[in-house]
C-alpha cells in the first residue's frame, strides 16, 4: 500500500507526510548518557527546523497563513512560497498535508499565491490524489472547483477516481464519477464550438444556418451547466446527448458529397 494512502489512525497524518518535522514523544525508559544526548539532539535538531507553515496548515489557520504570506514584518514573509513548497524525499509539499488533514479553506487560500495545484510526486501523486485516498469530500469539491486536472494519472495509470475506489472511498468515488460527467459535457460543448469556428477543424463546409444552429446550441448547454450546478449524473448525460442529436446530422452532412437538386451527385460529362 503507498504511503499516499491512509494509515489506520488520522491522528499520525503529520508524521506520515513530513516524517522530519515528527513530534518526538518524552522518553519513558532509563537510556544510556550516550543514546540519550544522541536523542536530545536530534529532538532540538527537528524543533529547529520545523516548517512554520505546518502548524497552521494542519490546524486550518488560514489568517496565520496570510500573515506569513502578505505581512511584510512577519520574519518568515520573504521565505514563504519556498517554505510551502518545501517537500519531503517523495516530493510531497505542505499543500498535501492540508489535503491529507482536510483542510479545505487553506487549500482555497494557498491557491491565491499561484502555487501550482496539479504538481505530481515522485509517483505522479496528485493533491487530487491524496484527498480522494484520504476521504477527504469536501477538499475533493474544493480543488474541482479550482479547476484541477481530474484526468491525472498515478504511476499506476490511476486517476484519482480510481484512488478512491481502491481505498473504499464510496462518498469520493460517487462525487468523481459526477465531476466527471460534468467535464465530460463541458469538453464536448468545447470540441464542437472549435470545430465550427475553425475551417480546418470542420469535416467539410458548414453552412451558415447551420453554424448558427450549433453555436446556439452550445451556447445553451453552457448557460445550462452554469445554472444547474447540481445536475445529477443522468442529467449531465441527457444534456450531452442533446448536444450530439443536433450536431451528429449536421456534421454527417458536412462530410457528404454536395447532390444536385434532384438528389444524384453532381458528375462531369463523360467526354469520350
Amino acid at each position: 500500500m503507498e504511503s499516499e494512502g491512509p494509515p489506520e489512525p488520522e491522528c499520525s497524518e503529520k508524521s506520515l507526510f513530513f516524517s522530519q518535522h515528527e513530534e518526538q514523544e518524552d522518553e519513558e525508559e532509563e537510556e544510556a548518557k550516550e543514546e540519550e544526548e544522541k536523542e536530545e539532539a536530534k529532538e532540538a535538531e527537528e524543533t529547529a527546523t520545523i516548517n512554520p507553515l505546518l502548524q497552521p496548515a494542519l490546524t486550518g489557520d488560514v489568517e496565520g497563513l496570510q500573515e506569513i504570506f502578505e505581512d511584510p514584518g512577519n520574519p518568515h514573509h520573504e521565505q514563504a512560497m519556498q517554505l510551502l513548497l518545501e517537500e519531503d524525499m517523495v516530493g510531497r509539499n505542505l499543500l498535501y498535508a492540508a489535503c491529507m488533514a482536510g483542510q479545505s479553506d487553506v487549500i482555497r487560500a494557498l491557491a491565491k499565491y499561484g502555487v501550482n495545484l496539479n504538481e505530481k510526486t515522485t509517483r505522479g501523486y496528485t493533491l487530487l490524489h491524496c484527498a480522494a485516498a484520504w476521504g477527504r469530500l469536501e477538499t475533493l469539491k474544493t480543488l474541482v472547483e479550482l479547476d484541477v486536472d481530474i484526468e491525472a494519472l498515478n504511476f499506476r495509470e490511476e486517476k484519482a477516481r480510481d484512488v478512491a475506489a481502491r481505498y473504499s472511498q464510496t462518498e469520493c468515488v460517487e462525487f468523481l464519477d459526477w465531476a466527471d460527467a460534468r467535464l465530460a459535457l463541458k469538453k464536448y460543448i468545447a470540441k464542437v464550438s472549435a470545430t465550427v469556428t475553425d475551417p480546418e477543424k470542420g469535416p467539410g463546409k458548414l453552412f451558415k444556418e447551420d453554424k448558427n444552429t450549433i453555436l446556439s446550441a452550445c451556447r445553451i448547454k453552457n448557460e445550462w451547466l452554469e445554472t444547474h450546478l447540481e445536475a445529477s449524473i443522468n442529467e449531465l448525460f441527457e444534456q450531452k446527448q442533446q448536444l450530439e442529436d443536433i450536431v451528429t446530422p449536421i456534421f454527417t452532412k458536412m462530410a457528404t458529397p454536395r447532390s444536385s437538386c434532384c438528389g444524384s451527385v453532381v458528375n462531369k460529362p463523360n467526354v469520350k
